[in-house]
């Protein structure tokens, strides 16, 4: 395949699937865990980057109160843009689940 079959193939790709290559590319380069995972006890069982206890439905919110990617960046300096793709990309998959914890926390 050469460089331009395969940037015409990854352009073509939804938004979901560039974030899992990009997954699939950053982790070749580090070893760092990746992705959005969900464990019982860690931020209330709450999708959070990988390896880290920050949840996905608080960087939406946070977005959602005009905070650029770049300020996110600064303020979560141990993220990667990558796993702000990731998030955004869970963030659409899951609309409803992402709202729902939105409410739960506003609630609290």
């Amino acid at each position: 395949m050469t460089h331009k079959e395969l940037e015409t193939q990854l352009l073509a790709l939804t938004p979901e699937e560039k974030a899992q290559a990009i997954q699939i590319l950053t982790q070749t380069l580090t070893n760092k865990p990746l992705g959005i995972t969900k464990t019982p006890g860690i931020c209330g069982g709450d999708a959070c980057i990988a390896g880290t206890r920050i949840p996905v439905w608080g960087l939406i919110e946070s977005r959602h109160l005009g905070i650029s990617e770049a300020q996110l960046l600064d303020d979560y300096p141990h993220i990667s843009a990558a796993d702000l793709v990731n998030a955004w990309a869970y963030a659409d998959a899951h609309p409803e689940e992402i709202e729902e914890a939105i409410r739960k926390n506003q609630e609290a």
